[in-house]
């Protein structure tokens, strides 16, 4: 796994944060939180993308980030605790990091 990959992963973490953000802020600090959120996780995949193929960039950050949210929700915010949601959430992420190992990474050149 390359810098690239990693900033894929916390695009994903940022994603859930804004995420979440936007649901539950109240105030202008939780807002400003947010907005930072969205720029961080932009500015990630774009980088990300540059150098990774765009297609499993996207459906890595993608995946990742609806678990994330989920297990957030579910964590934090008294969402329903649903054994069948889980275990879709364990399929999503089979296929995600399926799609990393198959995916060849190209080296950037400059």
């Amino acid at each position: 796994m390359n810098k690239y990959w990693l900033l894929v992963i916390a695009a994903s973490f940022c994603e859930v944060g804004w995420v979440v953000g936007l649901k539950h802020a109240t105030n202008i600090g939780e807002w400003m939180a947010t907005i930072l959120a969205i720029a961080v996780t932009f500015w990630a995949l774009t980088y990300a993308s540059s150098v990774l193929p765009t297609s499993t960039v996207y459906a890595v950050f993608v995946g990742l980030g609806t678990a994330g949210t989920v297990v957030a929700e579910m964590l934090f915010f008294g969402e329903v605790v649903n054994w069948l949601k889980i275990c879709l959430i364990a399929t999503l992420l089979i296929g995600v990091i399926g799609l990393k190992v198959v995916t060849k990474e190209e080296e950037a050149t400059a």
